[in-house]
């Protein structure tokens, strides 16, 4: 991954699901130097990954996402985001059902904000979805890394069932769609 400076390193968080799918993802973008699972939204402090699956924290599973602005912008970002999870599903993604799952963009300044607002808007008025948007757009709150085992969940453990039927699929597809944002590493 790239060396970063203040200048190359942005910080985009979000929230579509489980935070395995969402991480396998992000990590095979070109110009993402950093992904990194944990819990955000919330009003418990340093929360479990056992409490959060209670839905009793307000936690959401998110991935931090630090990239860099002149390889990948956050539109971009925000482009993958979008087609990569179902954003008209209230507390939901696939068997995945909770408070905890729900899809929201985390803003890190007001640009975020706009552009996350932006495209939201473009894409409810367009009609792309069988329903409208349900995507939180909250401004970022304190970011609770998970747990260990967490991290890097997909590289890791691809041969659990639930990567097997869950998370692979979903990687398959966005490396068809976004074959051209691909790292090298992962080409």
């Amino acid at each position: 991954m790239d060396q970063e400076t203040e200048q190359n390193k942005a910080v985009a968080t979000f929230g579509a699901g489980c935070f395995w799918c969402v991480e396998a993802v992000f990590q095979r973008l070109d110009g993402v130097t950093k992904v990194e699972s944990g819990y955000m939204g919330g009003s418990t402090k340093n929360p479990t990954y056992k409490e959060v699956c209670t839905g009793q924290t307000g936690h959401v599973e998110v991935t931090r996402i630090t990239y860099n602005p002149q390889k990948i912008s956050f539109e971009e970002l925000l482009e993958v985001f979008w087609k990569t999870h179902d954003p008209t599903t209230l507390n939901r993604q696939g068997n995945d059902v909770g408070t905890q799952y729900r899809s929201v963009v985390f803003y890190h300044d007001a640009n975020q904000k706009a552009l996350a607002e932006k495209y939201k808007g473009e894409l409810n008025n367009a009609h792309v979805f069988n329903g409208p948007i349900v995507t939180a757009i909250e401004p970022a709150q304190e970011f609770y890394v998970a747990e260990d085992y967490h991290q890097n969940y997909f590289n890791q453990n691809g041969s659990q069932p639930y990567c097997q039927m869950v998370v692979r699929p979903k990687v398959e597809k966005f490396e068809k769609v976004f074959k051209d944002k691909l790292s090298k590493k992962y080409q």
